[in-house]
């Protein structure tokens, strides 16, 4: 220890929003010794997730995550939110595991811990030399969650604070089904209304649950429930999608104000074909908004890099390639989504009849390097269609 005073761990901001940087810091350490720095946390399913980090103290007894590399665990090199990213299961936990946040009225709890020595595993002899805990929101406070049940549309609209009226996007998930809130909520946090929309899996749509019941008016509805909302700009009304979230997207018969692809799933390449002609040639409907596509060029789950250039080569063909606007990441996956938070390549899809275990893709490294990216140019590419 440095002159005889315990050491400590330091987290900047210890409170904030998922897309936020933290600084972390180690303090009063001996000089050039061997540590761990260690993140954990229990999902709301109560699974355990873990990363570990081994680093070399400085020659002031300090340790800096944002500046001073990892030499082992769960990742290797500068990564400032390795210990975010890099989260995964702890041994011994349950098959399949994928971390998606249910309730955005409370936060991340992850408690980060100095270990001395080398580890990689949070075992009885390790010894603790100093912790903090930090919490990860996605809901800023001020933002409203406001459940939807209007015109048979089903779904939850995030506010930002104050009157408005804001820009908004409407969010369309993939076929794993319910009501996923936590990109909306984000959204919301950062100046856009957002509207998360359950249209597969959610036991107050039509049944079986296993199966979509809502036809093409049902996303109409939900688009225009939206843009008629009174603090809503209604010129400047977005969608998002996540693989099949993207071709339900350009299956609407509206006008976005921009559209924002992330991993278009596999679908039958003969519909996907006609959806394009329609969506972009036909002549009622000419979408004319820009659109981004995020392409992960390790997804295991979908034709990505073809829906992407089949998109692109549709847009060129009348004449709009400069609405299309392409970002593709080597090692990312299927799952592209809000930065610093960890990726699974595999995880649980149903249990009955039969388990199916979904294959997604990325390599967490590059994943989460994708995620920040990704996010930012997105926000960059809102900012500049909706509020400008």
């Amino acid at each position: 220890m440095v002159s005889g005073l315990a050491p400590v761990l330091t987290a900047a901001p210890v409170r904030g929003l998922i897309d936020e940087p933290i600084s972390i810091k180690g303090h009063l350490l001996p000089r050039d010794c061997p540590v761990t720095v260690c993140a954990q946390m229990h999902s709301e399913q109560g699974d355990l997730w873990e990363a570990f980090a081994h680093y070399k103290t400085n020659a002031d007894g300090t340790v800096n995550l944002t500046t001073d590399h990892s030499v082992g665990g769960s990742y290797l090199g500068c990564e400032p939110m390795g210990l975010f990213w890099g989260l995964q299961p702890a041994p011994g936990g349950r098959e399949g595991l994928r971390l998606r946040k249910k309730n955005m009225e409370t936060p991340l709890v992850v408690r980060v811990s100095l270990l001395e020595g080398h580890v990689s595993s949070r075992d009885s002899q390790s010894t603790e030399l100093a912790a903090v805990t930090t919490e990860r929101w996605y809901m800023a406070p001020g933002v409203q969650r406001i459940a939807i049940r209007q015109n048979g549309v089903i779904g939850t609209l995030f506010m930002p604070p104050g009157p408005g009226p804001f820009p908004a996007m409407l969010d369309l998930w993939g076929m794993g089904g319910g009501l996923i809130e936590y990109r909306s909520a984000l959204l919301a946090s950062r100046g856009y209304a957002s509207l998360s929309l359950a249209y597969i899996g959610h036991k107050e749509l039509p049944s079986p649950r296993n199966r979509m019941n809502v036809s093409d008016s049902y996303f109409n509805s939900a688009f225009h429930l939206l843009q008629d909302h009174h603090q809503v700009c209604a010129d400047r009304v977005g969608i998002i999608g996540l693989s099949f979230g993207v071709y339900l997207a350009l299956r609407t018969a509206t006008q976005p104000s921009v559209m924002v692809c992330v991993s278009m799933s596999s679908v039958n390449k003969c519909a996907f074909y006609i959806s394009m002609h329609v969506t972009f040639c036909t002549d009622d409907k000419k979408l004319t908004c820009p659109i981004m596509y995020i392409v992960g060029e390790d997804d295991l789950s979908s034709s990505s890099i073809e829906n992407a250039n089949l998109m692109e080569e549709t847009l060129k063909a009348a004449g709009k390639s400069q609405l299309f606007t392409r970002l593709s990441y080597p090692g990312a996956g299927h799952l592209i989504e809000p930065p610093y938070t960890p990726n699974s390549r595999a995880s649980l899809w149903s249990v009955k009849p039969k388990k199916l275990i979904t294959l997604w893709g990325g390599h967490l490294a590059a994943h989460a390097a994708a995620q920040e990216d990704a996010w930012k140019k997105m926000l960059d590419f809102m900012e500049c269609n909706l509020r400008r």
